[in-house]
């Protein structure tokens, strides 16, 4: 398999993916960032968001909760406290959360935590847009 690059996404509680690949895309902090099989060493921050995984001309997307991606040698590892693949993504109950995020900010009641109701917001997107394969 040398030929492609090993990619682990791992959260505190499991091996969520693991599987040979060729091109890994995700969306960093500084922007979104695109690997193939050679690329140089990086290690990068990730913001929430989707990883889009294409093993073989198939995409496959993971709602990433933020995190850290180290690739070296055809080896990329995404360490995030929370990451669902798409088939496992309840799309309803996402946007639901959505509604009640959008309706939170809308308020604008001092009494909410606005950061944390942005970050709810982001997770909700990301697992539509995992759900959705928009990327």
């Amino acid at each position: 398999m040398n030929d492609k690059i090993h990619l682990k996404v791992i959260t505190h509680e499991k091996i969520v993916y693991e599987d040979y690949i060729d091109e890994l895309y995700v969306q960093a902090i500084d922007g979104s960032l695109g690997i193939l099989k050679n690329h140089l060493p990086i290690i990068c921050a990730l913001k929430v968001g989707v990883a889009k995984v294409v093993k073989e001309k198939m995409p496959q997307c993971i709602a990433i909760m933020g995190g850290i991606l180290q690739f070296a040698n055809n080896s990329a590892t995404i360490l995030t406290d929370v990451a669902e693949l798409e088939c496992d993504i309840d799309v309803a109950r996402a946007r639901q959360a959505k509604i009640r995020a959008e309706a939170r900010l809308r308020a604008r009641d001092e009494n909410i935590d606005m950061a944390r109701v942005q970050v709810a917001l982001a997770k909700a997107i990301a697992r539509i847009s995992a759900k959705d394969k928009h990327f």
